[in-house]
């Protein structure tokens, strides 16, 4: 007999992650011994750098780690990413204006929790990275999003934010390079979107998770850098998952003003408290060892970035922007939405034949209805390059069989 037991309405609007459940299954159907190549999941195939291990190794040998650290991280890390981020972003950064969180998205989930109340708006563009709306609607606000065209490049205006912002609007997210699109904001467009910010009183939150990986001729430009009064305004969030390869590390962090970062302690406090501390030491020898590893690891995204592409636009059908920054193509399917798969099912959505992909393709990717495109697919080319041929082979042959 199952005792009826009712949950919190508040988890009603809200949806599982579509691309945890999509690297989920792949790695399900994997462990049942089905050949699959996954582009699922946002995580580089590198090992950690060994220089991050041997300073954790020799920390655990010297004895003292594994202990409660302070809530917000440990002093020297804290000071480490202060100065790493006042370099980026040109603006003074103290180290209490840093907390270090378990990974840049229970950062993001602590700085919603912190900032919003009910009914208050985040101005969110899409695509968008798939939690943002759902963190904000934990928090009682209301996600407003802004569509973006993929012959801008994905790119939102600042015609477009300002239009949008109402007496409740307290913020707009800006996740540069964007994932899923990996489109990267140009200088002229994010100082558009600077003087808008300042004009309407928002916040910016300022994801910059994959800032170190941007390619060719594009740039990364901090949005905080543009002048002091939108560095007042902005609080970054960031961490060293993708840069150094340390994604189960779980180390992300927030640096803004001070009272934001006072009250997202407060709610660490009392959830999770401190982030591991041997993760701690391995994230603190990220930021101040050799950054020879960083190099090497954008060049072979870069590499393998362009191949992707090359593939994906070799297929009838598909047609496919040029990421510019972060690990991800994210190619237009929608000529093959509601086309018959030789099973003789009617593929109605993304959804569903992302679906299909995985179980009769083998191949998985993620359905963009997840980051409110619907029609488009994300594909991580942080694998190898012979995943990526083979994926993408797979990929044409299946799109070939509908009708």
């Amino acid at each position: 007999m199952t005792f009826p037991i009712k949950l919190a309405s508040r988890l009603d609007p809200i949806k599982p992650s579509i691309t945890l459940a999509v690297t989920a299954k792949a790695a399900r159907l994997k462990a049942e011994g089905v050949d699959v190549v996954s582009f699922g999941a946002g995580e580089p195939d590198f090992d950690t750098p060994a220089h991050i291990k041997d300073a954790v190794r020799a920390a655990l040998d010297k004895g003292g780690v594994g202990k409660y650290t302070e809530v917000g991280g440990v002093l020297p890390l804290r000071r480490a990413i202060a100065a790493e981020l006042a370099g980026v972003h040109r603006m003074v950064i103290e180290p209490d204006q840093v907390l270090v969180s378990n990974g840049a998205k229970h950062s993001l989930y602590n700085l919603f929790m912190a900032l919003i109340d009910p009914g208050d708006e985040v101005l969110i563009p899409a695509p968008y990275w798939v939690s943002y709306p759902d963190m904000v609607m934990l928090a009682g606000g209301r996600p407003v999003i802004l569509e973006t065209r993929a012959i801008d490049d994905f790119a939102v205006t600042a015609e477009q934010v300002a239009a949008a912002v109402s007496p409740r609007t307290r913020a707009i997210v800006l996740n540069n390079p964007s994932n899923p699109t990996g489109a990267v904001y140009t200088r002229a467009q994010i100082e558009a979107l600077a003087k808008v910010v300042v004009e309407r009183d928002l916040l910016v939150i300022s994801d910059d998770i994959y800032r170190q990986l941007v390619y060719g001729d594009a740039e990364y430009v901090s949005i905080a850098a543009v002048s002091p009064e939108v560095a007042a305004r902005t609080i970054l969030v960031d961490g060293v998952s993708k840069t150094y390869a340390m994604t189960g590390w779980r180390i992300g962090y927030t640096a803004g003003p001070l009272p934001v970062i006072k009250a997202m302690a407060k709610i660490q406090g009392q959830s999770t408290s401190n982030p591991t501390h041997a993760a701690q030491i391995g994230a603190l020898a990220a930021l101040t060892g050799p950054q020879e590893c960083v190099a090497e690891m954008r060049q072979a995204f870069d590499e393998r970035r362009v191949e992707m592409v090359r593939l994906l636009r070799a297929i009838p059908g598909v047609s496919c922007r040029e990421p510019k920054g972060a690990f991800y193509a994210f190619p237009d399917l929608s000529a093959f939405v509601g086309k018959r798969s030789p099973e003789g099912a009617i593929l109605d959505d993304d959804v569903q034949l992302c679906d299909w992909l995985v179980d009769v393709g083998k191949v998985a990717v993620v359905p963009g209805s997840g980051f409110g495109a619907p029609g488009f697919v994300r594909l991580s080319y942080a694998c190898s390059m012979g995943s990526i041929r083979d994926g993408v082979e797979r990929l044409k042959h299946a799109l070939g069989t509908l009708t």
